[in-house]
């Protein structure tokens, strides 16, 4: 969540009590976009636009018009031939309009994620702004997680090794794709991935004749191009990856990694781009999330893990 600015009785009328959330559908990304201006955020387009098609958007309506709160769930179902999985869910977009702040919207959106996401494992990624309200809620936290932007500087020779074969990827590989993401991310992303070839421009796989050992994608936001996810068994194969992607931007690229991924940090660092602190991933209602970080060397995006 963003700081909050000072608000004047006189610059809105107060929501009603308690205020009624309601489902967001793609006619609601203009006032989503200017929520997200009034905070501070850029207006990300494409990505309001993935979320609120994989996910489920939710908001409270200002009398004025537009949005005064919102935030994005999006879920994601147990393993098939698991009978005991449990779903999880990201929280992700909680956001309350300046004007609004500091009268307990946010704690009622959140607490209305948690009532909408029902037994899920819920996630997110908590800046430090909005992590004491997700830790009043219950939530842990576990990993933080840094962006590094720049332009990647290419080492055509180190980076794209025999060793590790990587091409883009085709329609025949996106089963393998498939398999892969369940195996690492531990849930069913079928419906998010199968959005992937749409909304990345494009999309990279490690792979022999008989294995996929990894892929990960390239997409547009402002002023920058994301790469993410990266799932990969291991570095090596992340980092030739990155590298194909990477490589193809003409632009500045951003990349989001978990803190743990300390020798890649040092890689990416190496190859031109600069680095701080983004976010903390935190957890409600399990000890930890079925992710296994180790071989998520980038999310989809932070607002979908």
């Amino acid at each position: 969540m963003t700081s909050s600015a000072p608000s004047s009785p006189l610059s809105s009328p107060p929501p009603p009590h308690p205020p009624v959330v309601r489902r967001l559908t793609l006619d609601d990304l203009p006032a989503c976009l200017d929520l997200a201006a009034d905070r501070g955020w850029a207006r990300e387009e494409h990505k309001w636009r993935l979320l609120l098609t994989a996910g489920q958007g939710h908001g409270i309506d200002d009398p004025r018009g537009g949005l005064i709160g919102a935030f994005v769930l999006t879920t994601y179902g147990p393993l098939d031939g698991d009978p005991g999985g449990r779903p999880s869910a990201c929280v992700s977009m909680v956001l309350v309009a300046a004007r609004h702040a500091r009268r307990g919207l946010g704690l009622g959106l959140m607490r209305h994620a948690l009532e909408e996401a029902g037994d899920a494992t819920v996630f997110l990624f908590a800046t430090d702004l909005g992590r004491p309200l997700y830790e009043r809620l219950g939530f842990t936290a576990l990993a933080p997680a840094d962006m590094f932007t720049g332009r990647f500087a290419c080492s055509c020779a180190e980076d794209h090794t025999a060793a590790v074969p990587v091409r883009d990827a085709t329609a025949a590989d996106l089963p393998a794709l498939r398999a892969l993401d369940a195996t690492v991310f531990g849930a069913d992303r079928t419906h998010l991935l199968a959005r992937l070839p749409s909304f990345a421009d494009r999309i990279a796989v490690a792979a022999t004749d008989t294995e996929l050992t990894g892929f990960a994608a390239a997409w547009p936001t402002e002023g920058a191009t994301v790469i993410g996810p990266v799932v990969a068994e291991d570095e090596t194969t992340a980092r030739a990856l990155i590298a194909h992607l990477a490589s193809r931007v003409e632009g500045p690229i951003r990349f989001d990694t978990y803190a743990h991924h300390r020798e890649l940090a040092t890689w990416l660092r190496a190859h031109g781009l600069d680095g701080r602190f983004l976010a903390t991933l935190m957890v409600h209602g399990t000890p930890d999330v079925p992710c296994d970080t180790g071989r998520v060397f980038a999310p989809y995006s932070v607002a979908l893990g």
